[in-house]
């Protein structure tokens, strides 16, 4: 069996190849490592250096194989071969794609492009494989030695269709190519060239693996630096915007009454109120405040949308309802001279869903308003909590102009009020199930006769539990009042 030939030649061969194989490796495991890099980069230049392997791999293992006797040794010599410039073309078609992804020419220049480079991929596999039989672009001759065929330039045709395609879209969208990127590209495209010319003079030098190997590598170094850059400016924009988020959280929860005993001088009535905030700010706001001595009003609103522009509605709309409903206005008068002037500059398209009431502390006598809010809920001394359904309002600031309706209610003593947002009855488990009004009603019935914040404790483990970890986007806020009837004469602040 005659042995390999070691020239000086081979060796270095041997060498590049062996070396472009252990750098490909090394961007391949790089690449799956680049926690900052898009999911579609990693996905493109795994696939990108595995092809690469493929190309420099089969043509090393044409290289030992050549010379060596026997007709196993010649079919595997086409076999590899045949992978060789398989392989060659899919990186030509893979790069020419990666040209055409940056360059984001008109959706139909875009398709033309894709047609032109999946067709010639097409052409230059057929005449691949056809080569096998006819011996077009090479063959391999009874002593095993490879030869270029007749037609050996049109194994090159499709990589000089796809690199003109590629040096158009370059100078035609060079615009899209960052200034970090372009010259990668033409590197790319010009190395191999430049690696063929010298190879004119050194011909026993493989100098077009060593070309093709170095472009790539360099072009891939280059837009993973370029996407490391993206995302960590990508990342301090993020930051800056949670930041501001939290902050408008943070002010957000500074709005609302949080101090509790809210009112420790007034027995005549027990207030408590919370606010758990989704992981993304919204527009959930409660209030409560005397409108005089002998009065107490309260709010329960929900504004439509997520975000800073919710949380900054939300504070106007708090600070309107609060000023009109301590103006001595009812609640139904107070909505809409409220919803009038929400409605003067709301470009957002915005809307509140408000439960608002004025309760007359020395006697339980209360008159609400409810525009598209959820149904509140009371139990009546030594009873359990129901809903109160009736007739809503539109909400607040769908339309200019409108009427609000309100109606009466009494508490007696021992009896309790309880309004929340609709965070509370759509809480979600794992499964997408709400927790629904019915589960509601039953954590408030654990212990109907607890204070207002073991009541509001109670529907919150409740929720809890049912949902089980499971992420919510929507706040869940809640305030009840119980009232104790009115404070012995003297006892009054």
């Amino acid at each position: 069996m005659p042995a390999f030939n070691f020239s000086i030649g081979n060796m270095i061969n041997i060498i590049l190849i062996a070396s472009g194989i252990g750098i490909c490796g090394m961007i391949i495991l790089q690449v799956n490592s680049g926690t900052q890099l898009r999911k579609e980069v990693t996905r493109y230049f795994r696939l990108f250096f595995s092809i690469v392997i493929l190309y420099i791999g089969s043509h090393l293992v044409r290289m030992l194989l050549e010379g060596q006797p026997g007709p196993v040794v010649h079919y595997a010599l086409y076999g590899v071969t045949l992978l060789e410039f398989l392989a060659s073309g899919a990186m030509a078609f893979l790069f020419s794609g990666l040209t055409l992804f940056i360059a984001a020419p008109e959706k139909d220049q875009n398709r033309r492009y894709t047609m032109l480079f999946i067709g010639t991929l097409a052409l230059h596999t057929v005449l691949m494989i056809v080569s096998q039989f006819i011996s077009l672009c090479y063959y391999f001759d009874a002593d095993n030695i490879y030869h270029r065929g007749p037609g050996y330039l049109f194994s090159n045709l499709a990589h000089v269709i796809m690199l003109g395609g590629d040096v158009v879209l370059l100078i035609r969208y060079r615009n899209k190519f960052s200034d970090r990127i372009r010259p990668a590209f033409w590197n790319y495209i010009i190395a191999p060239l430049a690696a063929i010319l010298i190879q004119a003079f050194f011909r026993d030098v493989q100098f077009i693996i060593l070309a093709t190997v170095a472009a790539a590598v360099y072009m891939s170094m280059v837009i993973m630096r370029d996407q490391m850059l993206k995302y960590e400016k990508q990342q301090a924009v993020t930051n800056r915007l949670s930041m501001e988020l939290n902050m408008a959280t943070a002010i957000q929860a500074s709005q609302l009454p949080r101090l509790f005993p809210a009112f420790p001088n007034r027995p005549e009535f027990d207030v408590y109120a919370s606010m758990k905030p989704a992981k993304e700010v919204g527009g959930d706001f409660y209030d409560f405040f005397l409108v005089d001595n002998d009065h107490i009003g309260l709010v329960m609103a929900d504004v439509s949308g997520k975000g800073v522009p919710a949380a900054l509605f939300m504070m106007v709309a708090r600070v309107l309802i609060k000023a009109h409903l301590q103006n001595g206005e009812s609640p139904a008068v107070a909505l809409e001279n409220v919803n009038n002037q929400l409605c003067e500059s709301n470009e957002a398209e915005l809307f509140v869903t408000v439960w608002t009431g004025v309760l007359e502390i020395s006697t339980g006598k209360g008159v609400a308003a409810n525009a598209g809010h959820e149904h509140p809920a009371i139990r009546r001394a030594n009873g359990e909590y129901a809903l109160q359904v009736y007739r809503h309002s539109p909400a607040v600031a769908t339309m200019d102009g409108i009427p609000f309706r309100e109606h009466s209610f009494q508490l007696n003593p021992g009896d309790s009020l309880f309004v929340y947002t609709d965070g509370v009855a759509e809480a979600t488990n794992a499964n997408n199930e709400l927790f629904g009004n019915d589960r509601m009603l039953d954590a408030l019935n654990v212990h109907p006769d607890a204070q207002p914040e073991e009541v509001l404790s109670n529907v919150m483990k409740g929720i809890d539990a049912f949902v089980a970890g499971a992420e919510q986007f929507d706040d869940i806020t809640m305030l009840c009042l119980k009232y104790n009837g009115p404070a012995p004469s003297g006892e009054q602040a």
